[in-house]
């Protein structure tokens, strides 16, 4: 393959400053997200209210220049307020279709969880065909697309579970969390006149993203990497705690994951340290643990743990 092209490096500090100026304290987090945008996937932010999820996603939409729209889901959104409607007009006596939101670069859908079932099924197409379908016709999305949804964990009142096939859609799943003494401190203090997200500039457009994106295809994984990647889902669905383990789907989705999160490392070879680092948050959502381990006190993450510490590394690899 090419060498790592060194702009695209600066574009993706230039994005990641943009970003750490208006949500502080969470690099790890920041990174997760850059590293699931340059490898085409999507993410769900599952956290309480108020922790900066919004504020992360509109960041990231104006330091791209990309179209950015939001949808607030509620038991009433209808699929086709989702995707668009085709009107007829009169007039000319023809059907004139009416984009809805989806037709963006960057898709907020806030609050998936609260859309009906039905509504939550409207964005399956999207996520993995990058296409809609209405009353039989095909509309491409705008290249790259990003669906950002967020959710409520302890608000289960009017919401809806997120069916399995939508999660396994999702490429990477995390949370922001609160932030800690200093940090909230160091906020109330940037914010006391006008917020950071006003003054933010923007550092890069869509066009260099969906080229990074290509170049990101082309970085390297060794045969004793790819062998250690397939090693971890394969044994998620045979590991005895778990009940559903990870899809192929799982599997290419850490793959194009550990590429991106290499390139941002500099790296144009990925390293098994990058899926272990990519892994909890790539495989986390699309394990189903059996009842009786989480009642002996086994999470996802433990498991995963375990998952791990049965796969052997490779440790001499040919870049």
């Amino acid at each position: 393959m090419e060498p790592i092209v060194k702009e695209d490096i600066q574009i993706v500090k230039r994005i990641q400053a943009n970003l750490e100026s208006c949500i502080l304290g969470k690099s790890e987090e920041i990174m997760l997200l850059l590293t699931a945008m340059l490898a085409g996937g999507h993410v769900l932010l599952e956290d309480v209210p108020g922790t900066g999820k919004t504020v992360l996603i509109k960041s990231l939409a104006k330091s791209i220049r990309g179209q950015f729209r939001r949808i607030q889901c509620n038991p009433d959104l209808l699929p086709t307020d989702i995707t668009g409607v085709s009107i007829y007009h009169p007039k000319d006596e023809v059907f004139i279709f009416r984009p809805g939101p989806i037709m963006t670069h960057i898709l907020l859908a806030d609050e998936i969880n609260r859309a009906t079932t039905k509504t939550q099924s409207a964005l399956l197409e999207a996520m993995e065909e990058r296409h809609i379908t209405v009353d039989g016709e095909t509309h491409e999305l705008p290249h790259p697309f990003l669906l950002l949804a967020t959710q409520n964990p302890i608000d289960f009142e009017g919401t809806y579970m997120l069916p399995e096939a939508q999660l396994d859609r999702f490429m990477m799943k995390f949370s922001l969390g609160y932030p800690d003494e200093a940090t909230e401190t160091k906020m109330i203090l940037s914010q006391s006149v006008v917020h950071p997200i006003e003054l933010l500039q923007p550092v890069a457009d869509v066009e260099q993203i969906g080229a990074i994106q290509q170049r990101v295809k082309q970085v390297h994984m060794d045969d004793a990497v790819a062998g250690y990647l397939v090693a971890i889902t394969r044994l998620t669905r045979e590991h005895p705690a778990i009940f559903l383990g990870a899809s192929p789907r799982a599997t290419l989705a850490l793959v194009q994951a550990a590429k991106a999160y290499a390139l941002i490392q500099e790296r144009d070879y990925v390293i098994p340290d990058d899926i272990k680092v990519l892994a909890p948050f790539v495989l986390g959502h699309r394990i189903l643990l059996h009842a009786e381990a989480r009642m002996d006190g086994a999470t996802v993450q433990s498991v995963l743990q375990s998952v791990f510490q049965q796969v052997r590394v490779p440790i001499r690899l040919e870049k």
